[in-house]
């Protein structure tokens, strides 16, 4: 099955031909996504849009459309995302005032180093929720993702900062 067959067929709601168009069309949402994004937020973009494309493959008027809107799906999730953690770079004047109430100065500075060292997505999550004092409902819908994502990335955000700290 050729390129535009294989769009066809996943278009007509054929998931065996969606799932194939997926895999090999990952590479290049990823290279577009690379031009899009932050590079933290790369595989989180072609996840999404991966989804999305999933959901409504069946909604493209035409064959010839699909890389065209494969890149209107891609720049969407990327400016979502930056929007997302847009403003977050303020938080960090704010660490010291966050740990101030540590009277170890060596404690608090590893601390904020730890923070500073996680990946920023979680980074985000974890300056949300003990910084700004966020719900995970307020998180989830500020980064427009879902409660569980949240939840994890807050958990695994915590997880490395402990073995930052045990080091």
């Amino acid at each position: 099955m050729d390129r535009n067959e294989l769009i066809e067929s996943a278009r007509q709601g054929n998931s065996l031909a969606t799932e194939q168009l997926l895999i090999d069309w990952q590479p290049a949402l990823k290279k577009m996504a690379f031009k899009q994004c932050n590079s933290n937020d790369v595989d989180d973009a072609v996840q999404e849009s991966l989804s999305i494309i999933w959901r409504r493959i069946g909604t493209l008027k035409t064959v010839e459309a699909f890389p065209g809107w494969l890149m209107v799906i891609v720049r969407r999730e990327c400016a979502k995302l930056m929007k997302s953690t847009q403003n977050l770079d303020e938080f960090s004047e704010d660490y010291n005032d966050l740990f101030s109430y540590y009277e170890n100065t060596d404690l608090r500075l590893d601390l904020i180093s730890a923070i500073h060292s996680l990946p920023e997505k979680y980074r985000t999550v974890i300056l949300l929720r003990d910084l700004e004092e966020m719900s995970i409902g307020e998180i989830a819908d500020k980064l427009l993702i879902t409660r569980m994502a949240a939840k994890s990335r807050i958990h695994r955000g915590r997880m490395m900062i402990q073995e930052y700290m045990n080091k």
